[in-house]
């Protein structure tokens, strides 16, 4: 009984990792995008252009003189980006991780090994938004107020 499970780990073992997308060549390229706010972005998550995985999220660190986070994405060698392309940082769902999606740009030359993205756009606190929609805090500006009720001594007669 200990052999079968031990032959079904390995074959669910090799199932996940077939499916999961793990590379097996280290002919990825590194670059790396500094990003305001990196939210639930995590090592291992994917690197996309146009919903096609191209790479995954290597590595995350805070800059200390800039307070950003920089985040070091491993490209597949077949993907050329341009110089300058966007990356943002999307959510997979509302309740999902997040991932790097880039938007490539129309530059001639391409993004250099160890090169930097420079336009970014980091994750957006969805919770945060629905928050501030839910329980809007007051700003300088009066609220309009209700109009005064009318006095019914000033007010002319109706006639039926």
């Amino acid at each position: 009984m200990g052999v079968v499970v031990l032959a079904l780990a390995a074959g669910f073992l090799t199932y996940s990792l077939s499916v999961g997308g793990v590379r097996t060549s280290r002919g990825d390229y590194e670059i790396s995008a500094k990003f305001g706010e990196a939210g639930s972005l995590a090592p291992g998550a994917a690197v996309s252009v146009a919903g096609v995985k191209v790479g995954t999220v290597s590595r995350i660190t805070l800059e200390p003189k800039t307070y950003l986070a920089v985040a070091k994405l491993s490209i597949d060698p077949s993907v050329k980006l341009p110089a300058d392309s966007t990356a943002k940082i999307t959510s997979d769902g509302l309740l999902g991780g997040a991932h790097v999606a880039i938007a490539p740009g129309a530059a001639l030359e391409d993004l250099k090994p160890g090169g930097e993205i420079q336009n970014t756009q980091g994750a957006v606190d969805i919770f945060g938004l629905i928050g501030s929609v839910i329980r809007p805090q007051g700003g300088g500006a009066a609220a309009p107020s209700a109009p005064a009720p009318a006095n019914p001594a000033t007010q002319p007669a109706e006639s039926y």
